[in-house]
């Protein structure tokens, strides 16, 4: 099963390099232009700089920079190989979480192996921007996050036990989210952590164009005489954490319609009628109350969401009969024919709206955000045309989908928080 070990991570050496606080930034891809702006004028060392190059010749750049950062000792490296134990403290929806994993140095596999296994299809571009960063630089700036089962929870328990003494590494930043990590050096300590994982199956719960890329870039190094099996591009870097951990949290991601040739209040009568075949339609008085909605709806394990479409137009839609997806989608599982994003997809965003697979993967039609505020916005400001408001997905349904083999739509799942980039980073040499 999956193959885990230690690495001799890169680090920033702050007495050089500065407080790791103005060194460490969100994942690349939910970071704004003016957002990398700030990171870097906080301080010119901040790790943005080698994850999310701009301009002309930008991979080069951030390779010179790379290069140069090594040099100077801004960024040293471990003498012996360690794992990193690393936890965020943080507040969601008025209650407080703490999740612990580790960040480890795990053997990439072809998903067909059925060890290392995804949950959602990716998007073309974002690969290949990783791609060129990746031959640029030959090194993980940041991890995946994948999951794993694990009913006596004793790879928690042993987490939990190296880190009862005060962190190597601890900042909070400015979401407010805490963040420690502990450097796990004892070779038995290491040892016992990666054999817990000689007979599990890693779920991965972020960065899968990530963990694509790295499988792209590991067969690019074999076929270009650059590696040869089992040297470092056959593994990346990732964080493990146990699916059942309390301080999961998993947040929906809400879809967002815009630029449809035709869109008016008599559009808004033909979609509700037609989604009156599939689903009970109840008008929303007070769009303030959608969220307490559909958390109802969630805990009473119904498929719904809400339509917005603009003033006081919201609508909760729940599934009348979940059977209607077996003869919709009859080559699914039922774990993913019964997913609200898969009824959401098929039943009206493709039957009813015509927005296609490769349309939505292209973004032409359709948008995503975590925050429902935001999409309610857009559509009140006029800058787009209705909005689908969803509940999270279930952690064992990202499980019980990626155990079938299949994939969720784009953007199923959002894991809060995100893992901060440029704590420890993984060199592919």
């Amino acid at each position: 099963m999956a193959k885990v070990k230690g690495f001799r991570g890169i680090r920033f050496n702050t007495a050089k390099a500065g407080k790791i606080e103005q060194l460490v930034c969100p994942p690349y891809d939910i970071v704004s232009d003016e957002q990398r702006q700030s990171y870097i004028d906080r301080n010119e060392n901040n790790i943005i700089r080698l994850e999310l190059p701009v301009g002309g010749n930008m991979y080069e750049n951030a390779a010179k920079l790379y290069e140069k950062m090594r040099e100077d000792g801004v960024l040293i490296r471990e003498e012996e190989p360690a794992l990193y134990i690393y936890e965020e403290s943080f507040e969601c929806g008025g209650k407080n979480y703490s999740i612990k994993g580790v960040i480890c140095a795990v053997k990439i596999e072809e998903f067909e192996k059925g060890v290392i296994l995804p949950h959602e299809y990716t998007l073309s571009k974002a690969k290949e921007d990783r791609m060129e960063l990746m031959k640029a630089t030959n090194c993980n700036f940041s991890q995946v996050y994948s999951l794993y089962m694990d009913s006596e929870h004793k790879t928690t328990k042993k987490l939990d036990f190296l880190s009862i003494r005060e962190a190597d590494i601890s900042l909070t930043d400015s979401e407010g989210v805490s963040h420690r990590l502990w450097i796990v050096r004892d070779k038995s300590q290491i040892n016992s952590i990666c054999a817990d994982f000689d007979d599990r199956k890693l779920y991965i719960a972020d960065g899968h164009h990530r963990y694509e890329t790295a499988l792209a870039y590991r067969n690019y190094c074999r076929e270009n005489g650059l590696s040869k099996e089992g040297d470092s591009v056959d593994y990346q870097m990732m964080m493990l954490v146990d699916m059942e951990h309390t301080g999961l949290v998993v947040l929906p991601t809400h879809r967002i319609v815009r630029n449809l040739s035709v869109f008016n209040e008599r559009t808004i009568g033909n979609v509700l009628k037609k989604c009156e075949i599939y689903f009970d339609v109840t008008r929303l008085e007070n769009i303030d109350a959608v969220g307490a909605t559909l958390t109802e709806e969630y805990k009473n394990g119904n498929i719904s969401f809400a339509f917005y479409c603009g003033g006081t137009n919201c609508y909760l839609l729940r599934l009348k009969d979940r059977s209607i997806m077996k003869d919709i989608l009859p080559n699914l599982s039922e774990a993913s024919r019964e997913l609200d994003v898969t009824v959401l997809h098929s039943l009206i965003l493709e039957k009813i709206f015509g927005i296609n697979k490769k349309n939505m993967e292209k973004q032409l039609n359709l948008v995503y955000t975590k925050k429902a505020e935001e999409a309610i916005e857009s559509v009140r400001t006029g800058r787009s045309q209705c909005a689908f408001i969803m509940n999270p997905t279930r952690v064992t349904q990202i499980r019980d989908v990626a155990a079938s083999g299949e994939k969720m739509p784009q953007k199923s799942t959002y894991f809060f928080p995100k893992l901060i980039t440029g704590l420890v980073m993984n060199e592919l040499s």
